[in-house]
């Protein structure tokens, strides 16, 4: 059911939501949140596929694990907190979709530390 099915989801629950909103709020809420869990939940096993796939390709490179694990990291964090703002942002609370996305940009910063370390020290080693 790849991308048609979700499309179908997603517009199907999107009319609801416009038509409930009005009445109960809360409910299209619900609604959104929802559908957004299932959408993950539809595509978990894509992502654990590309994760296998990626993980495969890594370890046949000179890559070392701790960047791909870093770089999986930070996106994960990424699409978490974008979710979440959304959600937020649904609910009327743009202010906290706002502070949750600039959490996730600190917190994406503090996971990529390490790398941008140690891409600055090869850089130093070379320039010397």
């Amino acid at each position: 059911m790849e991308i048609g099915g979700l499309l179908a989801i997603a517009i199907i629950v999107t009319v609801l939501t416009v038509l409930i909103r009005p009445h109960r709020p809360e409910i299209a809420v619900w609604l959104s949140v929802i559908t957004g869990l299932i959408i993950i939940g539809r595509i978990l096993p894509l992502i654990d596929f590309l994760v296998r796939t990626l993980t495969d390709i890594t370890a046949r490179t000179k890559a070392g694990p701790v960047y791909f694990s870093t770089v999986l990291k930070v996106v994960g964090i990424a699409y978490l907190a974008g979710f979440g703002a959304e959600v937020c942002r649904d609910a009327g609370e743009r202010a906290t979709a706002g502070k949750l996305e600039l959490a996730g940009k600190v917190i994406i910063l503090i996971t990529a530390l390490p790398v941008l370390i140690a891409v600055l020290e090869t850089i130093t080693r070379f320039l010397k």
